[in-house]
């Protein structure tokens, strides 16, 4: 009797496509033992899914996060936030709008008692704590002898970060001097490029992430092509920036229920672009969907399935291209049977897979230049 092959199941077939890299690894000089989960897979993958299986921010880095109000730039900082202090790293959240709640920062799992948290005034008030950042190698002995989750009896390959929310807000001394006040209005630029020059080496030095948001202002006065925004407080923000993430326009997630008979519509959240617009970490000029949701966060399995539905012939949501895992026509349906049956882990590494497959049809096919 001829005996058939037992049918795979949905994480061997995962694991059969994804298991060849996809994607010619170039080599990266930074650190990446332990990379930073912006809470988004195809944001990390944006940013460094070239370089690294799942993408994702190194430490040891400057990162800028700007964009108009209300495009999620808080709860980019905040993912990032929770995300270091899970993996056994000390926080530092500088606040000058002092707009964090306890209430908000639970949604990404940031506990505000375990954090250095501040307020500060001024750009030197920032930049000043970091370099005076201190004791943090008692505070990892003490998480390593409860944590036994932390890979690694290394201190550097711990990532710490640092966070301020944001930029635009902090003042400068003179300009907080009500008698003599910042008459030129360059003060700030230039304090910025002070502490930044004097602050930079230690990221690296520390294994320090240090993740600012920052607002956009019009650029009065800029010619046909010159930029019409720009993010305040000079060009020493941008320079020093090892990766810059721009918010582009969002969008509005309306949702509309029926109450005692009659039909009423919230808006639930945003839906906004990232464009990676600088990097040294890969290449920029990325761009990746994200799906935030108001008492929720960064809905990563949302945006998975429809990348899924976007990129493959399926015509409804599916963890499988060929339809063997067919989901649901409906995205809620969809969420609901993912996270009922535990396959958040399936459907981002099959995201991770497929898009890796999408990018190797961009690799160059020339041979390597002769200098």
């Amino acid at each position: 009797m001829k005996r058939t092959k037992s049918p795979l199941s949905l994480s061997d077939q995962i694991k059969r496509k994804t298991s060849r890299p996809a994607v010619k690894k170039a080599e990266y000089d930074g650190d990446t033992t332990t990379m930073i989960s912006t809470g988004s897979t195809l944001l990390n993958l944006a940013i460094s899914g070239g370089r690294v299986r799942g993408g994702g921010i190194p430490a040891g880095i400057l990162v800028e996060i700007f964009g108009p109000s209300g495009s999620g730039k808080t709860v980019l900082l905040s993912e990032l936030a929770g995300t270091i202090q899970r993996q056994g790293g000390q926080v530092m959240f500088h606040d000058p709008e002092a707009r964090l709640n306890k209430q908000f920062a639970r949604i990404f799992g940031l506990d505000t008692e375990k954090m250095n948290y501040s307020n500060p005034d001024t750009v030197p008030e920032v930049f000043q704590a970091v370099r005076n950042w201190q004791d943090l190698d008692k505070e990892i002995k003490k998480i390593k002898e409860t944590n036994r989750k932390i890979r690694t009896s290394n201190n550097s390959q711990i990532i710490h970060g640092i966070f301020a929310d944001s930029l635009a807000a902090l003042s400068t001394d003179q300009e907080m001097d009500k008698d003599e006040g910042d008459k030129m209005g360059m003060r700030r630029a230039k304090e910025f490029s002070e502490e930044l020059r004097k602050t930079c080496r230690i990221l690296s030095k520390n294994n320090y992430l240090m993740v600012c948001s920052n607002q956009i202002r019009q650029n009065i006065g800029a010619g046909d092509f010159a930029p019409k925004f720009k993010s305040p407080g000079g060009e020493a923000i941008g320079f020093y920036s090892s990766l810059r993430l721009r918010m582009l326009n969002p969008k509005k997630i309306k949702a509309k229920k029926t109450f005692a008979g009659k039909e009423v519509e919230r808006v639930i959240g945003v839906k906004v672009q990232v464009e990676v617009f600088k990097s040294s970490i890969w290449k920029p000029f990325r761009i990746a969907p994200l799906t935030i949701l108001f008492d929720y966060g960064i809905d990563d399995i949302r945006q998975n399935l429809q990348f899924i539905k976007d990129y493959t012939k399926n015509t409804t949501y599916a963890i499988e291209e060929t339809a063997i895992r067919t989901l649901s026509p409906s995205m809620n349906e969809s969420i609901q049977l993912v996270e009922r049956n535990h396959l958040e882990e399936d459907l981002k590494n099959y995201v991770i897979g497929l898009w890796g497959r999408i990018e190797s049809k961009f690799e160059s096919e020339r041979k390597s230049k002769i200098r």
